[in-house]
């Protein structure tokens, strides 16, 4: 099985931000918001059409921006996570502008 380099940066993503030192809702949102790219990557990989697939890969870029945002309001802009968001984010976006290959099932 081909790897996919995106999903992976989304896991890691995922496994960072679970250990960040945050309290209340702003932990909560940014779990809910990281494993929503992995799911999303995941569950628009295995689409069939190029629609369906950057439907789900649209969803992941925005919770992508929604970590970002949830980490500058935390006061962790400057941090290796926000580094990881912002590669995770290019990722992303180069995902959406490429072409997608339909899946022959």
């Amino acid at each position: 099985m081909k790897e996919f380099r995106t999903l992976e940066l989304a896991i890691e993503f995922y496994q960072s931000v679970e250990e960040l030192k945050l309290s209340g809702q702003l932990k909560d949102q940014i779990l809910r918001a990281s494993s929503s790219i992995s799911l999303n990557l995941s569950e628009g990989n295995a689409k069939r059409t190029e629609k369906e697939k950057k439907r789900y890969y649209h969803t992941a870029y925005a919770s992508c921006q929604e970590c970002k945002t949830i980490l500058r309001l935390a006061k962790l802009a400057n941090t290796d996570t926000m580094n990881s968001a912002d590669k995770l984010g290019a990722y992303l976006y180069n995902l959406l502008k490429s072409e997608i290959k339909e899946s022959k099932i």
